[in-house]
C-alpha cells in the first residue's frame, strides 16, 4: 500500500464486503449453523479492527538521529513496508480462518447445489 490512508481503506473495504457475504447467506441459507456465522463475523470484524489499529503506528525516530536525511528517508521506507506486511500478513490470516469456519457453517446439501450451479 502507498499510505496509511489506503491501507486502512482497502482492509475496511476488504472486511465490510466478506460481511455482506456472510450476513445475506446468514438469513437466506436454510440450516446455516448461525453460531459458526456469527463467530466468523466476529474475526473479520476483529481482524479489521487490529489492522486499521496496527497502522497508526508511527515512525519513532527523527531526522536528527540519522546522518543525513537519506538515510533517515530509506530508514522510515523499510520500517513501514516491514510495518504494513507484518499487519497484512495477520489480517490476512485471520480472515483466512473465519472464511474457513464460515465454509464450515453451510449446509452440504447448499454447497452441492451451488456447485451444480456453478458448472
Amino acid at each position: 500500500m502507498a499510505n496509511k490512508r489506503e491501507f486502512k481503506k482497502y482492509v475496511e473495504a476488504i472486511g465490510a464486503s466478506i460481511c455482506d457475504e456472510m450476513m445475506i447467506a446468514y438469513y437466506n441459507v436454510e440450516g446455516i449453523d448461525r453460531e459458526k456465522v456469527q463467530s466468523a463475523l466476529g474475526k473479520v470484524l476483529g481482524a479489521v479492527g487490529m489492522a486499521t489499529s496496527n497502522a497508526n503506528v508511527f515512525f519513532d525516530k527523527g531526522a536528527k538521529a540519522f546522518e543525513n536525511p537519506k538515510e533517515y528517508g530509506a530508514a522510515k521506507r523499510e520500517f513501514f513496508k516491514k510495518l504494513f506486511h507484518k499487519v497484512a500478513t495477520d489480517f490476512s490470516a485471520t480472515v483466512d480462518e473465519a472464511l474457513k469456519e464460515f465454509n464450515a457453517a453451510i449446509p452440504a446439501a447448499e454447497k452441492e447445489r451451488l456447485k451444480a450451479a456453478a458448472n
